[in-house]
This record gives structure tokens, sequence and C-alpha cells, in this order.
């Protein structure tokens, strides 16, 4: 697994003008294939006018799932372009979509190329992007009597609390940068005086 991947923040749009053509930049997070497929259907029916729906999505955090489309522009100089832009800052389970209005201005390839590869990286600037890295997940068993307090010192020291579960006893889901793993251990230890239960499982992506 790779240490850590880029998504977007949110979804959101963000418009440029190109000699009087209007670029309208659509991202949205995508977990899947169909995710986005569905996003790109919806920014379609929001601009039935628009002379393009060109788009990008990246999915996988090794990047395994690449799409792109020119949607009638010229081949490679829109959907190629912004996917390597998607690439180069390293964007995953994302995709976006520049939506075209024609102004009346030929562009050419490569004035098309850096019209929609810059409508892509003006709105990543614009909309913002957020870091998830590596991370172990682990989950804390310990009793009723500590579990608010150990709750509490994991939120502030900056831990990823994922999951609390009450039952006979509590569970805490948490995920760990792998370097942290072995200090962790140590802590939990001196601040339940060793009646907490560490048990390490698999991997997934969190919040830096």
């Amino acid at each position: 697994m790779r240490d850590h991947y880029v998504t977007v923040a949110g979804e959101g749009v963000h418009e440029t003008e190109v000699s009087r053509s209007r670029f309208l930049c659509a991202l949205a997070p995508a977990a899947t294939e169909e995710e986005a497929q569905a996003f790109i259907a919806g920014v379609r029916a929001l601009h039935p006018t628009a002379s393009h729906h060109c788009y990008a999505y990246v999915i996988n955090a090794d990047a395994g799932v690449q799409k792109s489309s020119d949607d009638g522009e010229p081949g490679g100089t829109a959907g190629v372009p912004m996917l390597q832009m998607l690439l180069r800052r390293e964007i995953r389970y994302a995709v976006a979509v520049v939506t075209r209005y024609f102004g009346g201005t030929k562009l050419g390839a490569g004035g098309l190329i850096r019209a929609y590869g810059g409508a892509v990286g003006e709105a990543l600037d614009a909309l913002g992007t957020v870091t998830r890295r590596r991370l172990r997940l682990a989950v804390i068993t310990t009793d009723h009597q500590r579990a608010g307090r150990l709750e509490n010192d994991l939120r502030a020291t900056g831990r990823s609390v994922r999951e609390v579960t009450y039952g006979t006893d509590v569970t805490i889901e948490i995920g760990l940068p792998e370097a942290d793993v072995e200090g962790f251990a140590a802590w939990l230890a001196g601040a339940t005086a060793g009646a907490a239960r560490l048990e390490l499982g698999g991997e997934t992506y969190g919040p830096t």
C-alpha cells in the first residue's frame, strides 16, 4: 500500500474563462467507477446546452483505475491533460468534469490542452484537497470506568478514533501510523495502568 494519497476536499465547481469560452470544472470524491460515472451524468444533466463535458477520474490509492474522455474535443486535448493533472497532484478516489461553453474562438490543440488541464489545476487549488495516510487498524478494549477519559485522551492527542462500541466492555477502534504502533502500545499501558488490551488489525487510509 502507498503511504498516502490526496483527494478532493468535497464536491464543488470552479469556473475559468479562456478566449470567451467558459470552462466549469466540477470536482467530487468517488470511491468507485459507478460513483464517478453517476457524478458525470449529473453534471451533464445540469448543463444540457454545453458544448462539451470532458472528464477524468482516478480510483484506488494505487491509481489502478484511470479513465478520461475528450467528449468531442480533438483527441488527447481534454480528457488526457485533465487526467495528467490529477495524477501529477497525486489525486485519487476523485472525478473531474470540465463543462465547456464555446465562446466562438478556436483555441487550437495546445490551447485546449492548457485550458482543460489548467481548469482542473485551478479547481483543485480553489476547492481544496486533503491528504489520507496509511494507518494500521487497532482495537482497544477497556472497562466502562476508563473508557470516557481514554476516548477523550485519544482525541485530544490527535488519534484517529473510528468507532466506539459499548457492551460488557468498551471497544475503541483507532487508526495508527505504522511507525507509531510501538510507542502507542507503551502509552496505552501507562495511561490505563495496563488494564486496556490492544489488538492490531489490517490497514486502511485516514486523514493526517
